[in-house]
């Protein structure tokens, strides 16, 4: 659904279901890169909590993550988002309201490896292919908002 396609967006939420590996890593490499005035935040339909792998792959980038939480989508205004962004793959994605424009990036569950090479190959893989669709969604969105020359 494309509810605001006006303006691009100021408040972008990334869900997964556990808000403990996708969503996290969304979020967290895409608080750099969003354009000044920009939300970004994320949530799961089933928080658990942060996997330990997505802290020590988003730290090999420079980002600190250490403190994170998962978060419910009872826990963020998810209805003022101007985007939301899932990224369920194998699982049941959380329900986005109707007002709301979405996206939907069906990217496998990083944390459904095996050993910790396989983990980290995954969650490096992962991280890398959310750094490059993020910055291509910001980088398309603001550029229909940027003034012509």
């Amino acid at each position: 659904m494309d509810a605001r396609p006006d303006r691009p967006p100021r408040t972008v939420v990334f869900l997964c279901v556990a808000n403990s590996a996708r969503s996290q890593l969304a979020e967290a490499v895409a608080r750099p890169i969003a354009p000044p005035g920009v939300r970004v935040m994320s949530a799961g339909s089933q928080p658990w909590r942060v996997h330990p792998v997505a802290v020590r792959v988003l730290a090999e980038i420079g980002l600190d993550v250490s403190g994170a939480r998962s978060k419910g989508t009872d826990e963020i205004p998810i209805a003022e988002a101007d985007l939301v962004v899932t990224l369920c793959a194998e699982e049941v994605c959380p329900v986005v309201p109707p007002s709301v424009r979405r996206l939907h990036w069906p990217l496998p569950d990083p944390a459904a490896g095996w050993g910790e090479e396989d983990l980290l190959r995954r969650f490096r893989a992962t991280r890398d292919e959310l750094r490059t669709r993020i910055a291509e969604l910001f980088e398309r969105e603001f550029a229909r908002d940027a003034p012509s020359e």
